[in-house]
């Protein structure tokens, strides 16, 4: 039987924040073929160190991963867009240096997925829904060079990769400014459902899924 499991944080573990609605992992599973079955092992507040020790509760029949991870490492590195600076360059520099540390990071983690020999489909961070717009175009613009990393990872090992920065993009889709909501999480179960049965199976490729 195809097994699913869901790792990484709260894009798939949002059931805190639905307000009584389906999470992603029930959306998932209601949107699944009959003979497939979903677990979730994603936690909420998960970064990327995080994920070895949801692949340590992976379940032994898993037969696909699905793996959303990054938003909150970027979160952590929320204080770039605060911080002073003289000129331009500085800034740059300073998103340099926390997307250096992420790129890191998520090599490892992924590495430590790809050795579970399954296939894998991982996913770009969304840029939220932030009250302020100054704020949203700067976490817009930030976002940019993590998502790059994941890009460069993930093509490294050629890997489909789910734009989550096109599947969520209506402040409806979202709770608050960090977590999906149950309509968020709808379009997020579509696109992973489309890119795990899709005509390729949506696996092994180095390519960007897009969904309208």
């Amino acid at each position: 039987m195809p097994h699913l499991v869901l790792l990484g944080d709260s894009v798939l573990d949002n059931g805190a924040y639905t307000a009584g609605g389906p999470p992603v992992i029930e959306q998932v599973a209601q949107r699944l073929p009959a003979g497939w079955k979903a677990t979730l092992c994603a936690v909420d507040g998960s970064m990327a160190d995080d994920i070895a020790a949801q692949l340590a509760r992976l379940p032994s029949d898993a037969t696909h991963l699905l793996l959303s991870v990054g938003g909150n490492d970027a979160l952590m590195r929320a204080d770039v867009l605060q911080t002073p600076v003289a000129v331009s360059g500085e800034a740059f520099a300073l998103l340099h240096a926390a997307v250096r540390d992420f790129d890191a990071a998520y090599r490892r983690m992924l590495d430590a997925c790809i050795a579970r020999g399954l296939p894998l489909v991982t996913c770009t961070i969304y840029h939220g829904n932030f009250p302020d717009p100054v704020y949203q175009q700067c976490v817009a613009v930030a976002l940019t060079v993590f998502n790059d990393a994941i890009l460069r990872v993930a093509a490294d090992h050629g890997l489909a990769v789910l734009d989550l920065r096109s599947i969520c993009t209506l402040p409806a889709d979202y709770a608050n400014p960090i977590e999906p909501s149950s309509q968020g999480g709808a379009k997020i179960a579509d696109a992973i459902v489309s890119a795990l049965i899709g005509p390729t199976d949506g696996l092994r490729e180095a390519r960007l899924l897009r969904m309208a």
